[in-house]
């Protein structure tokens, strides 16, 4: 077997193990967004997860280790949509951010006063 033809074998290899590790890491992805929606008493929207980042990071121990951060979204009153992430580490959940946008409505100005 020629080199170039080993390199490709590897490398279709290599391929075909991150999309079966992405697909098991996306479940726990998943699974995880749903718990944290159901806790929180949130609308877990879409039934998934969608990948926003993936890279090489070292973990505690030194070694190395696939970081995928994925995103979602849910609703808190069921006519909205709001962003949310979940952080695998490995096959390991690492962070879960739901984060409700609060707006601050300005207080009305009095009819005396005037806006500059």
């Amino acid at each position: 077997m020629e080199l170039l033809q080993l390199l490709v074998l590897v490398f279709l290899a290599a391929a075909v193990w991150l999309w079966l590790d992405s697909l098991k890491v996306r479940e726990i992805g998943v699974k995880a967004a749903q718990r944290a929606c159901a806790d929180e008493g949130l609308q877990f929207l879409d039934d998934t997860v969608a990948i926003r980042s993936l890279r090489l990071v070292r973990d505690d121990d030194g070694r190395l280790r696939l970081r995928r951060i994925y995103g979602f979204e849910y609703s808190d009153t069921g006519d909205n949509r709001r962003p949310g992430t979940v952080t695998l580490l490995g096959q390991r959940v690492e962070l879960l951010h739901v984060h409700p946008q609060l707006y601050v409505v300005p207080k009305a100005p009095e009819p005396h006063e005037t806006l500059h």
